[in-house]
């Protein structure tokens, strides 16, 4: 059995850091989304995702991390920096073209006084997951349309997957009241 991912988050200077303690899934994403909504909306511009523990991450986890890079982008003239990602995180990244909207630090250069501090000011996360289906089922859909948005290629990818929780939405009125 896998064991349940953790993430902590701390505030390092003027910097948000938030570390993946196992696969980063469509079962933590609401909680990064949640916390990273909450320290965008404090005027936080830089966010820091750091992978050195994530083996993985699935779509939604990765639509999720687009959702906030965007935000940033668009809005506030922020960054999401992609630290410490192993090759297959990396080959992730690359394939979905999410290291045009985020950067991602394949050197080990970015952030250094900051990497130091990181390990003793992380604490785990207080932020909630989803409060009942409906928003999980809303949170996964956003998550893949994000993706979808980003490259037609992405668009085929994800095209059955919107398809299938726009219909569930659509057909599932009791989701409102799970």
């Amino acid at each position: 059995m896998i064991a349940p991912s953790t993430i902590l988050v701390g505030r390092i200077g003027k910097v948000f850091w938030l570390r993946v303690e196992g696969r980063g899934t469509f079962q933590n994403s609401v909680q990064v989304k949640k916390a990273l909504q909450a320290v965008v909306a404090n005027g936080t511009h830089d966010l820091v995702v750091d992978l050195e523990r994530c083996p993985m991450m699935d779509s939604t986890f990765l639509g999720t991390l687009t959702g906030a890079a965007l935000h940033l982008r668009e809005k506030n003239g922020g960054s999401l920096s992609v630290l410490n990602a192993n090759a297959r995180n990396l080959q992730l990244l690359s394939d979905l073209g999410l290291d045009h909207i985020m950067d991602v630090d394949t050197q080990g250069s970015a952030w250094p006084e900051e990497r130091e501090l990181a390990c003793a000011q992380l604490a785990t996360c207080g932020e909630k997951g989803a409060s009942c289906k409906l928003e999980h089922t809303q949170h996964v859909l956003q998550a893949h349309q994000n993706l979808a948005d980003m490259s037609n290629t992405n668009e085929g990818r994800f095209r059955d997957v919107i398809h299938f929780l726009e219909k569930e939405l659509e057909e599932q009125p009791e989701l409102a009241t799970s």
